[in-house]
């Protein structure tokens, strides 16, 4: 494993912003990690583990420690009773990885598709769109625990997911490294279509959609709100969806429509109303398409914060703000940003 110097990050993101990491190196192997991990505990250098790059803000100036690609590959699978298992290295690509579970006619993650990023990070953000989540489908996670040295099998009920959360991503954070997620599929399944966009593009079908197009409507559906990667388009350069949709309490949901009026939102499993958070941000005074020199709003997705060209992540920054403090001076709710930040000396 080759460690360079002064690798420029902003093309590893989506965002294509942020400086340089200080040192980098690609892991191939799991040995790789277990290495690189090493090395830095040695050096006493900061570290950071780098998937797809969907998902991030890197700062200006860049990461001063390591930062450590993952680029385990490889998917195996096994039928275990009515369940079909994929076991996905970290490294996969994930709308790769719904692909071939696709095609191989298994369901459980075809609401998925078109996510940018990797297997890796899936179970970090309990990664979910159109009615799906990961940890719906998520047996165990092989992750490398950099406290002990050992790799661990995490279960399902070990790891913590929540909404848009997990242990990986919460209580403990940077602890452990993904190397390997296994799924557990249903085999000739049907597609889950809850989600109104999607009910919406099959209405008037007398004969339900398959798995591979339920698959390529997810992917129209993104294409259509650009939360699908598409090279040149500048609404795509962006951490797709950059805040999550508040969770409130049925008083809290009440008193929101009190001072706002009728507001889109989405009854949860435990009773408490999912706010639609693009309906907050245009109503703020931010609609799609607004430009602000090298940042805006996407033209087609009120909740993506875009680089148009020669942004700096304190761009990014300047407007995010912007936007809390508006939402948050006329709605009364405190928006939480999606991404990870990556560089900065206090969480932006």
């Amino acid at each position: 494993m080759q460690i360079q110097q002064q690798v420029p990050l902003a093309p590893l993101t989506t965002f294509k912003v942020g400086g340089p990491a200080r040192y980098f190196a690609e892991a191939r192997r799991e040995e790789d990690v277990r290495a690189a991990v090493a090395e830095a505990r040695s050096r006493e250098w900061p570290l950071f583990v780098l998937g797809g790059g969907s998902n991030l803000v890197i700062s200006d100036a860049g990461w001063p420690g390591l930062v450590l690609k993952i680029a385990l590959k490889g998917i195996a699978e096994r039928r275990v009773g009515s369940r079909m298992l994929f076991e996905a290295a970290a490294g996969e690509d994930w709308d790769g990885f719904v692909a071939h579970a696709v095609a191989r006619d298994c369901a459980g993650i075809e609401c998925l598709s078109g996510i940018p990023g990797t297997v890796g990070g899936t179970p970090v953000q309990n990664v979910g769109a159109y009615g799906q989540e990961v940890s719906e489908t998520i047996t165990t996670v092989r992750a490398l625990d950099t406290a002990s040295g050992e790799i661990r099998e995490l279960e399902n009920a070990d790891s913590g997911f929540a909404y848009r959360t997990s242990i990986f991503n919460a209580r403990e954070r940077g602890r452990y490294i993904v190397l390997r997620v296994t799924f557990a599929l249903t085999p000739r399944g049907v597609p889950h279509l809850e989600y109104t966009d999607l009910k919406r593009h099959f209405a008037g079908r007398s004969n339900s959609p398959t798995l591979a197009e339920t698959r390529e409507a997810v992917r129209a559906i993104r294409l259509s709100k650009a939360m699908l990667i598409v090279p040149g388009d500048d609404d795509c350069r962006s951490a797709g969806s950059f805040f999550k949709n508040p969770v409130l309490t049925r008083e809290a949901f009440e008193q929101l429509q009190m001072r706002a009026g009728p507001v889109p939102n989405f009854p949860t499993k435990d009773g408490s109303i999912k706010v639609a958070a693009a309906w907050l941000v245009e109503h703020a005074g931010f609609p799609k398409g607004l430009e602000r020199g090298p940042v805006g709003i996407s033209r087609k997705h009120a909740l993506a914060i875009i680089n148009r060209g020669g942004a700096t992540a304190a761009d990014i920054i300047a407007l995010k703000n912007e936007i809390q403090q508006r939402v948050l001076d006329q709605f009364g709710i405190e928006l939480q940003p999606e991404p990870v930040f990556v560089g900065f000396d206090q969480k932006p």
